[in-house]
């Protein structure tokens, strides 16, 4: 096949999937949307996806390894980042958007127009500056149309949806267009199964969560006025019930769809990600991540912060009524190890520096905006079916862990920071092929009676219950942090490897690939996120036994989320501290100590540099307790207390831990 001919194919599919997108927007604008059976609904959905889809992707021209193979290799990814962007429309089919499907419509049309419809190649530098031009134009609108969704009262087209439609009709999961995948179908349908009662325990559970991390960390919920709820399609029924509790507590919900395309970074919403369908086409979103490398400059960053904070002045006052991102996230799917393509489009290392300080940045605007000090969040997960046959069984097992008793973790975790608050540091060793060796440092206490460097953390802002935390201090701290395998931000690593020299990365490496330098590679992108170091944010010891030993019963102990996976042995946290943003707001542990350990050597820099400060990231890593061999705290006199051995509790106090062991 030619270029010539490739081109006229790409034409013929771009337009054929234009077509679809009008006749869907007619549909669902229409009168006879409602009275439409199920399977118009599917058909609708899946002609708009198909061509993504996994078992037709290898031979679409969004896959950029196929277009490539259609047309020299600067052009065929500069079409397939075209694409990428095109198919966002998606969205605003169902927000009955019109003008943000127009934008894009009006992009196609000059993009054909550089191919004289089609008899002529376009110049690879005409479509990207075409490209660029469409993003300077309509870069602040998009800005103050995404920001809008998440913080105003005003009910959007998927909170009308949550709250109007039907939820026990099997059309309404359509109705937010989103793909519909087997999964999300099952999800939607079991939810509607269980009992009000279950429906509200677990709504319950997680408002109430929210609701307590004002508590615990002494900030005025009365001030504000609304909770984005971020969630995966499927769980419908528990979203409206959510928003039903918020409402009772004073506080309105808004919904809006996590963003993608060459406007937004992954994940560009402060402190969340909104709501997302399938996640069948992991392969094809990792491939289009770093699409912006067409044109990436330091004048491109300058122009996104300029249009993010012209949108965030707009809604200034909406901003400061946020309350935070509740999040309920899903688990359990296959796990995703994407493969690198050469074909896709790579970011310069001058590009890398540019992404880098635009996350920073963003992460700076947001908390201007929105005060760390003033907001929290809350997260919580369940499984989804596609984690097996016993599902069911495992629902009901998360909802138990998600729910356990506050009271008696409180008052064992409390056992275990006595001890660390009497010690200088702590030794974490690796047992089997686990070749950890951490010397972790900790801050002084400068009153003893008063003061603590460890929180207790129960069930509040991330539910389950179960860790004692602290912000270690960096001189000092050194070693190796190794885990078998691990699943990060939805990415799977083998082997995973960290060495630290004064509480930085210094080296690193995972078993994924078959040259170490695509490790490494894999690694800087995903965990590092193109930092070339990153500070140890956080130190904690996880205590949910329970969460573990229903793990490894169910055989799921390589699908728990972070979220969980965090409470089952001690972890550590890459970048930012758990208090960035909020480092001079007073905190207290139950038993009165204020919280003091709350810097490090890098965070302190926060009012004179803020820039080297923080990295708007912060990524766990957890070492199970069957890869545990010791764990003990260090007095000054150089006498150690052990905390764990051989993957079990051994200090006095800590009994109650080991009985899910036993049962």
């Amino acid at each position: 096949m030619t270029q010539t001919d490739a081109l006229q194919r790409y034409i013929e599919t771009v337009n054929d999937f234009l077509a679809r997108v009008e006749d869907a927007y007619s549909f669902v604008t229409g009168e006879d949307a409602h009275n439409a059976p199920l399977t118009k609904w599917q058909e609708l959905n899946h002609g708009l996806y198909e061509d993504v889809l996994p078992e037709h992707y290898e031979v679409s021209f969004a896959n950029p390894a196929y277009a490539v193979s259609c047309f020299d290799a600067p052009l065929g990814q500069a079409l397939s980042a075209l694409l990428y962007e095109l198919r966002t429309v998606i969205s605003f089919v169902f927000d009955k958007d019109r003008e943000a499907i127009d934008v894009r419509m009006r992009l196609w049309k000059e993009v054909l127009s550089l191919t004289k419809d089609g008899a002529e190649l376009p110049e690879e530098a005409a479509l990207i500056q075409c490209l660029r031009t469409y993003f300077e134009t309509h870069m602040e609108k998009e800005r103050k149309r995404s920001l809008a969704k998440q913080l105003l009262h005003e009910k959007t087209e998927l909170v009308r949806v949550l709250t109007e439609e039907d939820l026990f009709d099997l059309r309404t999961l359509y109705m937010f267009g989103e793909h519909v995948s087997e999964n999300e179908m099952k999800c939607y349908e079991y939810l509607n199964s269980l009992p009000e009662e279950k429906i509200d325990l677990m709504a319950r559970t997680f408002v109430e969560g929210f609701c307590e991390g004002f508590v615990m960390t002494n900030k005025d919920l009365s001030i504000k006025e609304t909770v984005r709820v971020d969630y995966d399609l499927g769980f419908e029924r528990l979203v409206k019930r959510v928003m039903e509790r918020f409402r009772e507590k004073g506080l309105v919900c808004t919904v809006s769809r996590s963003v993608g395309g060459i406007f937004f970074l992954p994940n560009d919403t402060p402190g969340g990600r909104g709501m997302m369908g399938s996640r069948c086409f992991e392969q094809y979103h990792y491939d289009h991540k770093d699409d912006n490398a067409l044109f990436l400059d330091h004048a491109f960053q300058e122009m996104r912060l300029s249009a993010t904070r012209a949108a965030y002045e707009e809604y200034r006052t909406q901003a400061r009524l946020l309350a935070g991102p509740a999040a309920i996230e899903s688990f359990g799917r296959a796990l995703f190890v994407p493969k690198q393509k050469k074909e896709a489009l790579q970011l310069t290392k001058e590009q890398q520096k540019e992404v880098t300080f635009l996350r920073v940045q963003m992460g700076m605007m947001a908390n201007e905006f929105i005060p760390q000090e003033e907001r929290s969040f809350t997260i919580i997960s369940f499984p989804v079916p596609e984690i097996g046959e016993a599902f069911p069984e495992i629902f009901d097992e998360v909802i138990k862990i998600n729910t356990l008793d506050n009271a008696l973790y409180r008052r064992v975790q409390q056992s275990i920071i006595d001890v660390l608050d009497a010690c200088s540091y702590c030794v974490v060793k690796g047992m089997g092929d686990n070749k950890t060796d951490m010397k972790v440092m900790l801050h002084p206490l400068a009153d003893a009676a008063h003061e603590s460097r460890f929180e207790n953390c129960v069930a509040d802002v991330n539910i389950p219950v179960g860790e004692v935390f602290t912000s270690p201090k960096l001189t000092g701290t050194e070693g190796t942090l190794h885990v078998t395998g691990v699943y990060l931000n939805e990415l799977y690593y083998k082997d995973l490897s960290f060495t630290f020299e004064n509480g930085k990365v210094k080296e690193y490496s995972c078993g994924n690939f078959d040259t170490k330098e695509e490790g490494r590679k894999y690694i800087e992108e995903n965990i590092l996120f193109h930092h070339e170091t990153l500070p140890i944010g956080e130190f904690a010891i996880g205590t949910n036994t329970t969460a573990y030993v229903a793990a490894r019963k169910l055989h799921i102990e390589d699908k728990l989320p972070i979220l969980i996976a965090e409470k089952t042995g001690p972890h550590f946290a890459l970048g930012d501290t758990c208090y960035s943003y909020e480092e001079d707001v007073e905190t207290f542990n139950p038993d009165g100590k204020r919280l003091v350990a709350k810097d490090n050597e890098v965070s302190c820099r926060r009012k004179e540099a803020p820039e080297q400060a923080y990295f708007s990231c912060h990524t766990d890593i957890t070492i199970p307790y069957d890869e545990l061999g010791y764990l003990a705290a260090v007095r000054e006199d150089g006498t150690e207390v052990a905390i764990i051995e051989n993957g079990r509790f051994v200090l006095p106090g800590t009994e109650p831990l080991n009985e899910a062991f036993e049962d």
